[in-house]
């Protein structure tokens, strides 16, 4: 074959195949490419899949090996020369399958091109196949028996045609509906709504499609159904509206699957708003009225409700008689005041609804009792008082569920209807297993939180002190308020410290964050620093010590912050300790990084202390340097933490001043200055712990001090005793005379015997009697035991055996033994 060079630059073209015998992927119908001289150089896998030749065997032999009718040779000589003019071809022919069977294909065949310097041509092939037709009779099977509803309806809404189908759901033969409307037929359908939608089908010619609906009907008239309507226009040759058909399906069970869903997602989002076991018992028996039920009770285990959650939940009875004891914790009902109910929310209840297995709760499945009958023994006998309402009330029907959660009994709940005359069947009785099943984690996590709670909220009453006893160096108050009232809990403490010759040390503390993670370590700085203040030390060095305890505490914490999420940092804790002496009227102050403290002079002057910052806790390596300032009688010296004066605005100045006038007011009760201080927060929400420690001052007076100077020489230790006698006279303390000699001797001659220098008695009196001896000396003595042939070492023993408590401080300039007694 041989073309003029205008056909070619007409023709297409086409790339050569990859190479000579590779099936060409390009289409999936059955292609080759043929030569002009009628041989195969080019085949596809479509076409060894239509035609059986594999690509070695087809390429290179002759195309006519193809035609199943040795006449179309002459067809096919035809239909190349009318490719060669630059047209293409397409057409039926008849094929030879490779198993010898006939195909009939849809051939196409290109106009000529270049490939490899030869004319070519591409013809692919589609294998014909039959076409499925249905006669009338099948139309009309199909149309009369149907599984969905059909109607024709003319432009009036009148019935014309309709199927066995839709004859079924409506429960109405065919022949009283056809010439009728619908609304005429069946009233419970919507039947009103149903006619404005085909209304508006022949009013604007657009169909309407899943329409969903719900609705009663003849053929099930106590069950409600869901329907699924499409609608749409019939019209003429001249696209006149002439009627409407509508098409139903009865999708009642996914309507009921989708409405469990519906409603135990909403149940999830309904009930357990709060952590209150009795609010999300409430809240389960409010959720389920009326939606589901006209009456919901909710009962649970006395363990459950419980704070301590311990005790049996079974009465005393013996095994047959075993009833489970459970409170009424929510009921509700359709009806105002739940007149159906026996018992009132917080009564003891101990309901199990027939056979009354107590094994119900344990590992029992929902109980549901269709149709109750109130005339039947299990009722009239064993439950006569809920016979009585369930027959005033028409109660008809009942289930009821255990609730259970992580391997947790909690209780019952049990619904009842009335008024909505469908009985209970058991897609209800799974619907109301579900909902309370999701409700029992609620409650269980309430129950559990409640708990945690309570427990949360031992722990820091017991940590924080109950009594604040400032003897007669200070009178104290205190108030404490937590970020979250319903929590309760917080890292701020506060407390007074009995120190030995009338002393007393104040001390406010704040550990960042909240909960029980806060209080406990809370609670060990609070223990670390009665230890520590014990021991006599000045604040500075209270603080250094408290400062080594918090680096040591954050290096017990994991390396990994979220293996114990309940652990709490304590770096970044302040504190403030201070010790005023009644004595002397100074008051030795030093804090870590805490906020200063505000003063009070008797006139009314109100003064925040400077003092030098210092380091929060935690951090180590930085010094904490003490201040000593004087306080007149009837001074106040408040410790607060930075929830105080933070609060609201955050305007640290702004909250400093509005402290300071509220402690300003002269003649107020130190308890009534708590509360003004703390009601002057701003309305706003409270982001972190509030707490204050005030402190008013008094003074020990000269003539409840006696102090002399004792000469280092043993002869000196009778005078001391001589000195002591005459002063407890002159105190009217004489039963203590004896008991003080001894005493002030032991003390005394310990004092010439081992610290050669500068000793000095004195005697404090105040809630007790108070003898100190100083002398220059830095070693403390010790209580040991003294053998049988040890001539001295009881001197001591006798000491702490006579005395309310006894110790040692030490000074700049030497040390100073003391010991108490209680005032007779």
């Amino acid at each position: 074959m041989s073309s003029t060079p205008e056909q070619a630059r007409a023709r297409p073209n086409i790339p050569p195949p990859a190479g000579q015998g590779a099936p060409l992927d390009a289409a999936n119908d059955a292609s080759a490419v043929v030569n002009d001289v009628g041989r195969i150089v080019a085949w596809t896998r479509g076409a060894e899949e239509t035609l059986g030749y594999p690509a070695a065997e087809a390429i290179g032999q002759s195309a006519a090996m193809l035609l199943a009718d040795p006449g179309d040779r002459f067809r096919a000589t035809g239909i190349a020369e009318h490719c060669r003019t630059g047209a293409g071809w397409s057409g039926l022919i008849q094929a030879r399958h490779h198993d010898g069977r006939r195909i009939e294909l849809t051939l196409r065949v290109s106009a000529s091109f270049h490939l490899g310097g030869d004319d070519c041509y591409l013809v692919s092939g589609r294998e014909q196949r039959s076409q499925w037709s249905m006669g009338q009779s099948g139309v009309d099977w199909f149309l009369t028996r149907s599984p969905v509803g059909m109607a024709v309806m003319d432009t009036e809404l009148r019935y014309v045609w309709i199927n066995d189908t839709l004859e079924r759901f409506g429960g109405v033969p065919r022949e009283q509906r056809l010439g009728k409307r619908l609304s005429e037929l069946l009233p419970g359908l919507q039947a009103e709504t149903l006619e404005e939608v085909m209304r508006k089908v022949l009013r604007t010619g657009m169909a309407v499609a899943d329409y969903e609906y719900l609705g009663w009907s003849w053929a099930d008239p106590h069950r409600q159904h869901a329907y699924s309507t499409s609608f749409f226009p019939l019209v003429d040759a001249q696209d006149a509206v002439t009627g409407v058909c509508y098409m139903v399906l009865d999708v009642t069970d996914r309507w009921n699957a989708r409405q469990l869903l519906s409603m135990v997602n909403e149940a999830g989002a309904c009930v357990g708003s709060t952590l209150d076991v009795m609010t999300t018992a409430q809240e389960l028996a409010d959720f389920a009225v009326p939606r589901f039920a006209d009456f919901v009770v909710v009962d649970l285990l006395e363990p459950v409700l419980s704070t301590q959650g311990h005790g049996t939940w079974l009465s005393d009875a013996g095994p047959a008689a075993a009833r489970p004891l459970m409170r009424r914790a929510g009921m509700s009902s359709v009806r105002e005041g739940c007149p159906e109910a026996v018992a009132r929310v917080g009564d003891r209840v101990d309901f199990l609804p027939p056979p009354r297995d107590v094994g119900l709760l344990v590992n029992g499945e929902p109980v549901l009792i269709p149709v109750i009958d109130p005339d039947h023994p299990e009722w009239t006998v064993q439950e006569p008082a809920r016979a009585s309402r369930i027959r005033e009330f028409g109660m008809h029907s009942l289930i009821s569920v255990p609730m259970r959660a992580r391997d947790t009994i909690l209780g019952l709940t049990t619904f009842t209807r009335s008024q909505n005359p469908a009985s209970f069947d058991p897609d209800d009785a799974l619907l109301a297993r579900e909902v309370v099943a999701r409700a029992a984690v609620c409650v269980d996590n309430a129950r559990r939180y409640t708990r945690e709670h309570n427990a949360t909220l031992t722990l820091q009453h017991n940590l924080l002190p109950h009594i604040l006893e400032g003897g007669t160096a200070v009178d104290v108050a205190s108030m404490y308020l937590p970020a979250d009232a319903k929590d309760g809990v917080g890292g701020d403490w506060f407390d007074v410290i009995p120190l030995s010759g009338a002393r007393v040390g104040l001390v406010i503390g704040d550990v960042v964050g909240h909960g029980i993670s806060a209080a406990a370590t809370m609670g060990r700085l609070r223990t670390a620093v009665q230890t520590l203040a014990v021991m006599n030390l000045p604040p500075d060095e209270l603080l250094a010590h408290l400062d080594d305890l918090v680096i040591r505490l954050g290096e017990e914490e994991p390396d990994d912050a979220t293996a114990d999420q309940n652990h709490m940092s304590v770096i970044g804790a302040t504190c403030l300790y201070a010790i005023y002496d009644p004595v002397t009227q100074r008051c030795e102050l030093a804090r870590a990084g805490h906020p200063p403290p505000v003063v009070v002079t008797p006139d009314g002057d109100v003064s925040f202390l400077e003092l030098p910052p210092g380091p929060p806790l935690g951090l180590g390596g930085l010094p904490f340097e003490a201040i000593e300032i004087e306080l007149a009688e009837n001074s106040l010296i408040g410790l607060y933490t930075d929830g105080l004066i933070e609060a609201g605005d955050q305007d640290i100045d702004r909250g400093m001043a509005r402290l300071g006038s509220a402690l300003a007011e002269q003649h107020v009760p130190l308890e009534m200055l708590c509360v003004n201080a703390v009601g002057e927060l701003p309305d706003a929400p409270q982001t972190d712990d509030v707490a204050l420690l005030l402190a008013r001052t008094h003074a020990l007076t000269t003539d409840n001090v006696a102090s002399w100077d004792v000469a280092c020489d043993p002869a000196a230790v009778a005078g001391a005793r001589a000195l002591a006698t005459r002063q407890l006279e002159e105190w009217g303390l004489d039963e203590l005379a004896m008991t003080t000699e001894l005493i002030v001797s032991e003390l005394v001659t310990n004092a010439i015997r081992y610290a050669p220098g500068h000793v000095r008695l004195r005697l404090l009196r105040e809630a007790r009697l108070i003898c100190e001896v100083t002398d220059t000396s830095s070693t403390s003595p010790r209580l040991r035991h003294a053998r049988t042939t040890d001539e001295g070492g009881r001197g001591l023993f006798l000491v702490a055996q006579l005395a309310h408590r006894w110790g040692t401080r030490y000074t700049r300039e030497g040390k100073i033994i003391w010991a108490e007694q209680n005032n007779p």
